[in-house]
């Protein structure tokens, strides 16, 4: 299943097109001689609905990572993405070195309970490989009936090995909002995406939280390892911690539809799977409530939509890694019963103007997921690392700043090829065997920070971060704000 940062979904366009330019005559003559002459030479005869659809979706994937041109197959994986039901292992991916990358395992999954890792590639589906597939075209091949097997052979970066692993495919049921109390008096709310339910799933937790602490203290809402989803289901999210009537997000494109404001009111994020305001009898205190939002690289799209909306806010304190860049819209429009456009068809802007593509959302308060730092960041891709992303429209210096971010990163792999040269074999081991955080545990670093920030304790920052700051002679904001007192 390809959620990833590609689902980003406001509903059709209705308004009016722009007037269309001429056609390119001489072109579509070309494009006429190209397909005749496969028709005629090619060494076996090819299908033309076959063809033209390659030709479709090649067109259409060469603007950018997120457009796409849906086939029945496509429609029907993006609908179950919205809906939170299919058949599968369940993985978020997206492409990396043309290879299929995992985004996230989806929790309480078959792949995630196989030990499928964020940022895993696929080089291989049973017995084809994946170089070039989309990840649509990948996440067909993973589809199939419950019970059934599939075989995946992985290339773990942080390992350099590769090996495979058979996971039996399941109905899976996704639960966008799940909650625990990671202490007395707090509460911890994860949002894995952004479905039709998310909006009313969130207000019923959270009616169960106000009713189980009168007194709370503080919250914390996860959007780690979170791919995006519906923009109505977003600015609903963001609603149920906003003033009303707040400005949740902004988006402006070349097309009328595209230039509106999401504001903190329901018309907003309503959606036809909920018949009244979810929000409407929503407790107070999730108004005022001390919050923290958990970031990381794997937070994108709609989940930068809430965390930049609550930090513009003034809301909730930002805590973890940048996220991962995606500051676009895709527009779904129907073209047949079978088939769909997902076009990129404007950017989007946090409520003080703040676009987002390529840059992310930046912690207030940089912390790494594990307590002895995060050295596989240099590994982690980001938006602006596809090779046809958006710029940044806002960022006159985006060209520099990506080349010093590339450099930085090959300055980093280097660091930690000579680490890993350094290590034992036994320490070697240590680090294969590392398993991945279990978000909402006792054992999750970045959480245990975020309790302390609320509870007024030392917050321990990212040692990269520390590194960077002693390197520079560059005292953190905690030294900093001691000597101002």
């Amino acid at each position: 299943m390809a959620l990833g940062a590609a689902a980003l979904m406001p509903g059709a366009a209705s308004a009016a097109q722009p007037p269309s330019a001429p056609l390119p005559l001489d072109q579509l003559r070309l494009f006429a001689e190209v397909f005749g002459q496969i028709k005629h030479e090619y060494v076996e005869p090819v299908d033309d609905d076959k063809l033209l659809t390659a030709a479709i979706k090649g067109m259409v994937s060469s603007l950018d990572p997120h457009s796409a041109y849906l086939d029945k197959n496509d429609f029907q994986d993006m609908q179950e993405q919205v809906t939170g039901r299919f058949a599968g292992i369940g993985i978020e991916t997206g492409v990396e070195d043309d290879l299929i990358k995992v985004i996230a395992p989806i929790d309480d999954t078959p792949a995630f309970r196989a030990g499928i890792r964020s940022g895993d590639l696929i080089t291989r589906i049973d017995d084809k490989a994946v170089e070039g597939m989309t990840p649509d075209q990948a996440s067909a091949l993973m589809r199939g009936t419950p019970g059934t097997k599939v075989t995946l052979t992985i290339y773990r970066k942080s390992e350099d090995r590769t090996f495979p692993l058979t996971i039996t495919r399941a109905t899976i049921k996704l639960q966008s909002v799940k909650t625990a109390v990671p202490a007395p008096g707090y509460a911890y709310v994860r949002i894995t995406s952004f479905q039709e339910r998310t909006t009313p799933d969130l207000a019923a937790k959270l009616g169960v939280i106000a009713r189980q602490q009168p007194d709370l203290k503080g919250l914390i809402l996860d959007l780690r390892n979170n791919g995006g989803g519906l923009v109505e289901s977003s600015v609903g999210v963001a609603s149920a911690f906003l003033p009303r009537n707040s400005v949740v997000v902004t988006t402006n494109g070349q097309v009328e539809y595209s230039k509106r404001a999401y504001r903190d009111s329901y018309a907003y994020y309503r959606l036809s799977s909920f018949a009244s305001d979810p929000l409407q009898n929503e407790p107070a205190i999730f108004k005022t409530v001390p919050m923290i939002v958990l970031t990381n690289a794997y937070t994108a799209s709609a989940s930068e939509i809430v965390a930049g909306a609550l930090q513009d806010a003034h809301r909730a304190v930002i805590l973890g890694k940048t996220t991962f860049g995606k500051g676009s819209v895709q527009t779904s429009v129907p073209l047949t019963s079978r088939s769909a456009l997902r076009l990129t068809t404007a950017y989007y802007y946090t409520p003080s103007g703040r676009s987002i593509q390529d840059i992310g959302i930046r912690p207030d308060i940089a912390v790494d997921q594990y307590a002895d730092g995060d050295p596989d960041d240099a590994l982690v891709t980001r938006e602006a690392d596809y090779p046809n992303h958006l710029a940044n429209i806002q960022d006159p210096n985006e060209k520099k700043e990506l080349e010093a971010r590339q450099q930085d990163r090959i300055e980093q792999m280097r660091l930690l090829e000579e680490h890993s040269d350094k290590e034992t074999p036994e320490q070697r081991q240590k680090d294969r065997d590392r398993a991945p955080v279990e978000f909402g545990s006792s054992d999750d670093f970045m959480l245990q920070q975020a309790l302390n920030k609320l509870q007024g304790k030392p917050v321990l920052e990212s040692k990269a971060l520390l590194e960077r700051r002693l390197a520079q002679s560059e005292p953190p904001p905690s030294q900093a704000a001691s000597v101002e007192h």
